[in-house]
């Protein structure tokens, strides 16, 4: 053993001391993971619900995390003279060689602390967005959505997130605070259509979905006012006309709330039921590309076919 320490020192010019510390972190590392794993196996064979077994893993490996730094620390403190010193040329080295990997600590400290997101909250970071599955030192997992799937359905891709990107993108939270969303569903319909008697059944549907919604959210963001500066918005569904821009059609929007979790599927159940109610009115269909050719008969009277 000395004469490897010795070969060291002449070598790669580090002190007997300095070796010894290295060797006790490494030991200290090395015992602390094995530790870490042997207790997640024991968890894993005496925990069988799944989000328990989760929580509890992650509080095990915060608490090692925690524990390896006091004695780490102790090791390192052991013998120094002046600490300030130590200290200070510890973190201008830290700084310098591992610049991104404290960046993500701290965000993995923001995120534990401040609790911008939790796990199972669904979110979006920059041009990523996904439900938030785990929360690591250097990273966070989204489920991804989005992206070619429509209306927030998850990808099935699994996303790692750099923590430190808590500090320099936007995020968004669609949890946090107000669990509803708005959605719009725009029915366009022809000119000729009875666009009052229309405007009226949509107004009928979207009620009919999104009253229940709209109570639940009123007492949410009631609950947020408490935390977030918000005011009471209209909440309830309703439908707003629009001509559409080349005057061949009228666009008619249904805008209400639902889950974030279920924008596809309470709007599938809106179509279906727009479908059956205009199936019922011969003065009511939906509007489609036509051409209108304008033709003279025999009397000079103009006749406009359409298709």
């Amino acid at each position: 053993m000395i004469g490897v320490m010795d070969w060291i020192e002449k070598e790669l010019l580090i002190q007997p001391d300095l070796q010894v510390k290295i060797f006790k972190t490494m030991f200290i590392i090395f015992i602390m993971i094995l530790i870490y794993f042997a207790i997640r196996k024991l968890l894993y064979n005496l925990v069988e619900d799944n989000q328990v077994y989760y929580k509890v893993k992650k509080t095990v490996s915060y608490i090692i995390v925690i524990i390896i730094f006091i004695m780490v620390g102790r090791v390192w403190f052991e013998g120094v003279q002046s600490l300030a010193t130590f200290i200070g040329l510890f973190s201008a080295a830290l700084a310098i060689v591992m610049k991104d990997v404290i960046l993500n600590i701290a965000g993995w400290i923001y995120i534990i602390l401040k609790s911008p997101f939790r796990v199972g909250d669904r979110i979006e970071i920059g041009d990523i967005a996904g439900d938030v599955i785990d929360v690591q030192v250097f990273s966070f997992a989204l489920m991804e959505i989005q992206n070619w799937v429509d209306a927030d359905q998850s990808t099935g891709r699994i996303v790692y997130i750099p923590n430190v990107f808590i500090f320099n993108k936007a995020l968004l939270n669609y949890s946090k605070g107000i669990p509803y969303i708005w959605n719009e569903i725009p029915i366009s319909i022809p000119l000729e259509s009875n666009w009052k008697k229309a405007k009226s059944i949509l107004t009928d549907i979207a009620e009919k979905y999104g009253e229940v919604i709209s109570s639940k959210a009123e007492g949410s963001i009631k609950e947020a006012s408490k935390k977030f500066s918000l005011y009471n918005a209209q909440l309830n569904p309703t439908v707003y006309t629009k001509i559409d821009p080349d005057s061949t059609s009228i666009i008619l929007t249904i805008r209400y709330m639902c889950s974030y979790r279920n924008r596809r599927g309470s709007a599938e159940k809106i179509y279906e039921d727009i479908l059956d109610e205009f199936m019922k009115h011969k003065d009511i269909e939906f509007s489609y590309p036509t051409q209108i050719i304008y033709t003279e008969d025999e009397k000079n009277r103009v006749i406009n076919t359409r298709f």
